[in-house]
């Protein structure tokens, strides 16, 4: 490629140079369809999510009663005020043990059924689709479905029906914390609405498991079950796992929608959300304590998620002991 002097002479021009210019063009142009679509997302991150949280960090230092407007600066009396409430550290220790039951539960039966589907070899999509199909529904609605129908305690509910087959006596489920026959009823709805979408995890890491493996196993006499479970498919899901009890963890110290449905006004079996929620936003209206009480939160789910990383051996190489 060649170009004119002011004089009309020829004078050549590199062909890298020639050639940078439309690359730079191209990646002028990516950049911007990059921003043009992200940028949107970007903003509405940043307005709806971390401002509040610098926000109601901000507030945690403050005395803020019936408005979200600083008004006294109070130091740590927040935390203070809320670590010495017996309602809100009460429902800190009842859901880390709920966490305990919930998230091997989940783990247990999600990865079952998804051993289950990836061994069939017809309706594999249909099985699928049956068991992801729970996560779309909203858990307001089940909540309501589980209260009113399935676990309701006149005689006419599906589950005193099906005990009543047996001459057993009708159980209000949810009226009674003594026994705790309302753990029943969250248990079964919260694994009912979130192993489908855990399944489909498990399943997308087995199907990636190389099958020589198990060839390989077979011809050193491992048989096809157990002992091919526990040395080839449970190590090969190991970062799977870790993931998914990473999520389970952090879900269960967020859980709000069926507790708050399902137990109404009830001051017993409370999770912390609830109790922040009637904190900041109950008669007293104390959203410097509610914001407190919300740190205080956050940084339990921080530390059980890192040393649930570091039992598991989250960020480290395959290969790592």
């Amino acid at each position: 490629m060649s170009t004119t002097t002011s004089r009309g002479v020829p004078r050549s021009v590199p062909a890298e140079a020639a050639a940078a210019r439309p690359r730079r063009f191209r990646r002028g142009g990516n950049t911007l369809a990059f921003w043009l679509f992200t940028g949107p997302f970007l903003i509405g991150l940043t307005v709806f999510v971390y401002v509040p949280i610098g926000w109601s960090l901000w507030l945690s230092f403050f005395e803020a009663r019936f408005t979200v407007t600083p008004d006294k600066f109070v130091g740590l009396d927040n935390y203070r005020q809320m670590l010495e409430n017996g309602k809100f550290t009460g429902s800190l220790v009842t859901f880390t043990v709920f966490a305990a039951f919930i998230v091997p539960l989940t783990w247990a039966l999600s990865l079952g059924l998804a051993l289950l589907v990836n061994r069939l070899r017809f309706m594999r999509a249909f099985f699928r689709s049956v068991f992801f199909l729970p996560t779309a529904c909203s858990y307001v609605a089940a909540s309501l479905i589980w209260k009113m129908s399935v676990f309701s305690g006149v005689r006419f509910g599906l589950m005193n029906t099906v005990l009543g087959w047996f001459g057993a006596e009708n159980i209000a489920w949810l009226a009674d914390p003594d026994p705790p026959w309302y753990w029943l009823v969250i248990v079964t709805a919260r694994l009912w609405l979130q192993a489908g979408f855990y399944m489909i995890l498990f399943l997308a890491a087995l199907q990636n498991i190389p099958p020589e493996l198990y060839e390989a196993a077979a011809i050193d006499g491992a048989g096809p079950g157990w002992q091919s479970f526990r040395h080839i498919t449970l190590p090969q899901l190991r970062a799977t796992s870790t993931a998914v009890i990473l999520l389970l963890l952090v879900a269960a110290y967020q859980a709000f929608d069926e507790f708050f449905n399902l137990l109404s006004k009830t001051t017993w079996g409370r999770p912390p959300l609830v109790e922040l929620y009637y904190t900041a936003l109950g008669q007293a209206q104390d959203y410097g304590a509610g914001s407190a009480g919300a740190v205080v939160l956050t940084l339990l789910i921080c530390m059980v998620t890192l040393l649930q990383g570091r039992f598991m051996g989250f960020g480290r190489g395959e290969d790592a002991g």
